[in-house]
């Protein structure tokens, strides 16, 4: 099973455990959260129906001491059994307010609490009377008042209300009791239950941990397998490539060799073709007609343009074989040196260079002389007629693909070109016009391309029939690893 997939699956199972592991979590958190509500809502209502419990005995009790003191002063006429009468008096007011204020959870409650109180009320009332009319020395109305048996009745009704409310309140109590001991044995099932699948999952945890160091071995077997198996596959790679770079080095240098050996073997017999027609023409020349004269005319002009093809093609094979170490180049004097090579063809065509300020660049001397050397003259060559030529070089930086280059333009007004020919002229041996028209052997903006692509830089045209030319040469800034490698190329070569 390839490796990518083992890992695939690797971590989908980790993904699945952990979802399951959340999952459970959750589940439990959730019971958990749902048990602690429930304890807490219970004995909130525990602790609320206690206290109406509590609040209502406190309620009877002050009621019978009221009442007993009543009776007391009644029967004594002793002043001093009116003292817990009052006192009872104050905090029956005292505890009718704390009743008002209870919020049973017991149906209907609320009313009879209201009914209680409204008895109390009248049970006070009562009380109060019958005090007076003894205070008034009407102790006989008083004791008839007493013995009617009305504040009798009103306590019977009144602890029967409140024996109901009570009555309620506790079988309401009972009830929360029972539901707390439900709550606390589902609390038990539910703790037991999380600490079983706790346990479970730690057991799972450490039966996974186990089976993925098991499988991470495993893969990690197959993985130094792999990577042994590529180590080799690159090895052998890079013995080919080996193998290739110096078979390639080798026909580089035969082809050097055969490039210079032809082209001193060619030039030979075209000097001796040059020299044996000069001796025709000048020593034989009355002996010829005027056909003759042509022949030999003719005869020259395709020497001197074999002569001529052959050094431009000697050089297009020597730029990256024979270029020299690149090192800080002042573009400014390169091209005033060229303008003064020049000079002879830009006055005779009367032309006009604007040059702006250019840099120092990492580049070869020599070659950056030949490249505008070449572009210069191409545009004084292929200039209109009775156009004088205008050549405009500029500079500038940008920055292309997070690095910067070097931006050099040569701009000129002459005949142009249409273009979708823009890549063709780059070609060696690739012409736009006829020999008659132009002379030239085609190759010299092939040479310009090589010497760009030498110091890792692209050069192209864009051009308008008619109007003129402008050629875009791009050179990165930090160009010295380029130089490095090119010259150990060639030093191997």
């Amino acid at each position: 099973m390839p490796i990518k997939i083992l890992f695939e699956n690797s971590v989908f199972s980790w993904v699945v455990i952990t979802t399951i592991i959340v999952f459970i979590i959750i589940i439990n958190g959730f019971l958990a959260m749902k048990t602690i509500e429930d304890l807490s809502a219970t004995q909130s209502s525990l602790y609320n129906t206690s206290d109406v419990i509590g609040e209502l005995d406190d309620l009877h009790n002050v009621v019978l001491m009221a009442e007993t003191g009543q009776r007391g002063y009644l029967l004594t006429e002793i002043p001093e059994y009116l003292t817990p009468y009052e006192n009872a008096l104050d905090r029956l007011s005292e505890q009718l307010n704390d009743i008002e204020k209870l919020d049973s959870e017991v149906p209907g409650q609320k009313k009879r609490i209201e009914s209680l109180i409204v008895l109390v009320e009248q049970k006070i009332i009562e009380l109060i009377h019958t005090v007076e009319l003894a205070q008034a020395n009407e102790e006989k109305h008083a004791l008839k008042q007493v013995m009617s048996g009305r504040g009798r009745n009103l306590y019977k009704e009144l602890r029967a209300q409140l024996e109901n409310i009570k009555l309620l309140e506790i079988n309401y109590r009972n009830t929360l009791f029972a539901i707390l001991a439900t709550v606390e044995r589902e609390a038990k099932v539910t703790f037991g239950i999380s600490g079983i699948t706790s346990t479970l999952l730690l057991l799972g945890l450490a039966f996974f941990a186990r089976l993925n160091s098991k499988g991470e071995v495993k893969y990690r077997l197959q993985l130094e397998q792999q990577n042994d198996i590529l180590a080799e596959k690159v090895a052998m790679r890079t013995k080919e490539l080996t193998l290739y770079s110096d078979e390639l080095s080798r026909s580089n240098r035969e082809l050097e060799d055969f490039a210079f050996v032809a082209s001193h073997d060619l030039q030979e017999p075209l000097r001796k073709i040059r020299a044996f027609g000069d001796r025709l023409q000048t020593n034989y020349a009355q002996l010829l007609d005027e056909k003759g004269a042509d022949y030999i005319n003719r005869m020259k002009n395709a020497a001197e343009r074999m002569s001529n093809l052959i050094n431009d093609l000697l050089e297009f094979s020597r730029i990256s074989t024979r270029g020299k170490p690149f090192t800080n180049v002042h573009l400014q004097q390169v091209i005033t040196s060229t303008i003064e090579d020049l000079e002879i063809s830009i006055e005779e065509s009367d032309a006009q260079i604007q040059l702006a300020d250019l840099p120092v660049i990492n580049a070869d001397s020599s070659q950056m002389n030949h490249l505008f050397i070449n572009l210069i003259s191409n545009a004084i060559k292929f200039r209109r007629a009775d156009v004088k030529p205008l050549i405009d070089i500029n500079y500038c930086q940008e920055q292309i693909a997070l690095e910067q280059w070097h931006i050099i333009t040569v701009k000129d007004n002459g005949i142009g070109f249409e273009q979708e020919f823009a890549d063709k002229i780059f070609v060696p041996f690739q012409r736009l016009h006829a020999r008659t028209e132009y002379k030239g052997t085609g190759i010299g903006l092939a040479i310009c391309r090589r010497i760009v692509e030498r110091h890792g830089g692209n050069i192209s045209a864009t051009s308008v029939l008619g109007e003129g030319t402008r050629f875009r040469i791009e050179i990165p800034v930090n160009n010295t690893l380029i130089n490095l490698i090119r010259d150990n190329t060639n030093a191997q070569q």
